[in-house]
């Protein structure tokens, strides 16, 4: 039988895809740096949404606003290109994020900037193989939990932040507008209430209510896991249960005798 030639361009095409593929879901050094700087790539995206109002619509604005969305295209197309199933990838959350981001910049006349929804890049970072690998490399295995309860805790404040920010403040001249999203959000949040800052109407209340009961039970989430012991992912081969003490010599669901290497070794 005569082996299948293969179409023209599927072989350098399937060569960029395994590359990209490597980039983006590897754990090698390389692959680490590259989605370390996509991230940095992020909290960039995040700060020119902060000081995108200073330019004023202008023609730098302009550039540095087209630029990012041939970022955010090529990403787009990336992520398309390496997805094992392209049905479960236009269906994932984060596609439409970004989907919505790239519309907001390629038309900034009819849309708002909701270029804050990229703090979602920075949460899935905190939940990827990446960043587990990366601190206990650092030897800080320990506190694994208490910082990925701190992003959860400081992506859901910036998030609300950003939007109360575009939806109410936006066109507050300079800084002040941000600041007055900032300080309403944290006073939601921690339920203080002083009322000297409200949003109007249906959407400020619905905002209000979203926030105080997300945002409350990331704050109990994050006090848990400061005060809470340290606990390690360790299956017990008897009965299942996943994480234990860092020291614990049986298992505390069934007492089967556990062995759970060092992790310093």
């Amino acid at each position: 039988m005569a082996e299948q030639r293969q179409k023209p361009g599927e072989a350098p095409l399937s060569a960029v895809r395994d590359r990209l593929r490597a980039l983006y879901l590897g754990t090698s050094r390389k692959a680490i740096q590259f989605q370390i700087t996509m991230a940095i790539v992020d909290v960039a995206i995040i700060a020119f949404f902060l000081v995108g109002p200073y330019f004023g619509g202008g023609r730098t604005y302009l550039i540095i606003d087209y630029a990012i969305a041939a970022i955010i295209a090529f990403e787009l197309g990336a992520r398309a290109l390496i997805a094992s199933n392209l049905k479960r990838w236009l269906t994932r959350p984060m596609t439409w994020v970004d989907v919505a981001i790239l519309a907001t910049l390629l038309f900034p006349a009819t849309f708002s900037n909701f270029a804050f929804l990229r703090a979602f890049r920075i949460w899935s970072l905190g939940q990827s193989k990446v960043f587990t690998l990366l601190i206990r490399r650092a030897g800080y295995a320990e506190w694994e939990d208490v910082v990925r309860a701190c992003i959860n805790f400081l992506t859901f404040l910036f998030l609300v932040t950003g939007f109360v920010y575009t939806a109410f403040f936006y066109h507050v001249a300079g800084i002040e507008g941000f600041v007055d999203a900032l300080y309403f959000t944290v006073a939601t949040i921690t339920t203080t209430g002083f009322g000297d800052i409200t949003l109007p109407g249906m959407l400020g209340k619905l905002t209000s209510i979203v926030t105080m009961i997300f945002g409350i039970s990331l704050f109990v989430r994050l006090a848990q896991a400061i005060v809470r012991p340290h606990k390690v992912a360790f299956p017990c081969p008897e009965c299942g249960l996943q994480r234990h003490d860092a020291d614990a010599v049986h298992c505390k669901a069934c007492g089967h005798l556990l062995n759970i290497p060092d992790e310093g070794s």
